[in-house]
């Protein structure tokens, strides 16, 4: 008699998946943990689709191509990468992305070599094609492969077309700075300022409640009709000139008269004109020998 296990044992958990070891064209990827899904969907990254899209990314080299490969959209590949427990499967795609820079590499290496293929066109009709070659490129290939041979030493050597381009980035990167360290500094200056006009404010406020406390209460009741009274006058649009009762109404009369009676008097019309001189006699006439006929 086999001894059966007790009903209400609870059931053994569920076996981690195991490690993937995908294979590529080019070149053996590491072995990977799928990263676990709660459902598995037919449309879903399963173990499987998780495994054919690490070889797909190592053989192009782009995301979107491997999406595309295993038909599945490219934020949901973004959205696995991003899981708490796809540590493995983010080195996976590491791995596979150094691949496919290899493959990125060898194309470039396989223009430059041996060209790339244009067509021709004439009067609007393809007549033939022809290869171009793209200097360039091998010389760029040549400073990252052999730097000691072709570039003194250095990973890259610019020519006269990068240097002059670097010159117009860094004075671009510096405009750019500079615009963004006087904007930033403008509003410095402006968050400096308010809060030094707020810290006057809350002075002046504290100084007048001070002021307003010592009072006594003969003198508050004052100010506060005076407040009253002057808050009536600014309603009315209150005049001192036109008060009788006030002292500048009898100052501003007398100031009006006398300035009519000093007013200055206008001269004549023609005054300050120039008098037109008398004309010469022209019977007497001593004749040069500059004179016509002479």
């Amino acid at each position: 008699m086999t001894d059966s296990p007790a009903p209400d044992s609870p059931e053994p958990p569920d076996a981690a998946p195991a490690p993937l070891a995908p294979q590529c064209q080019r070149g053996t990827l590491p072995a990977f943990t799928p990263v676990p899904r709660r459902k598995q969907r037919s449309n879903g990254w399963t173990p499987a689709v998780q495994c054919a899209f690490i070889e797909a990314l190592a053989d192009t080299g782009s995301v979107s191509s491997a999406c595309r490969a295993v038909g599945r959209a490219d934020h949901g590949a973004y959205l696995l990468r991003r899981h708490p427990e796809a540590e493995s499967f983010r080195a996976a795609w590491a791995a596979a992305l150094d691949l496919g820079v290899q493959r990125i590499e060898d194309v470039a290496m396989e223009r430059a070599l041996h060209g790339v293929e244009v067509p021709v066109y004439s009067y609007g009709k393809l007549v033939g094609s022809r290869t171009v070659h793209n200097d360039r490129l091998l010389m760029f290939l040549l400073r990252n492969r052999a730097p000691e041979r072709f570039s003194e030493g250095r990973a890259k050597g610019l020519s006269a077309l990068d240097r002059a381009e670097l010159a117009r980035l860094k004075k671009q990167w510096h405009r750019e700075w500079r615009e963004t360290w006087e904007a930033e500094r403008a509003l410095r200056d402006a968050e400096e300022e308010q809060e030094s006009y707020e810290r006057i404010d809350a002075w002046i406020d504290n100084m007048h409640t001070n002021r307003l406390r010592r009072m006594s209460p003969r003198a508050r009741a004052a100010l506060d009709e005076h407040n009253r009274i002057m808050e009536e006058d600014r309603a009315s649009g209150y005049d001192p000139w036109h008060d009788p009762e006030h002292p500048d109404y009898h100052g501003a009369a007398a100031r009006a008269a006398a300035g009519e009676a000093e007013a200055i008097r206008l001269p004549p019309p023609g005054w300050g004109e120039k008098e037109d001189e008398p004309e010469q006699d022209a019977g007497a006439r001593r004749h040069g020998l500059k004179d016509e006929g002479w």
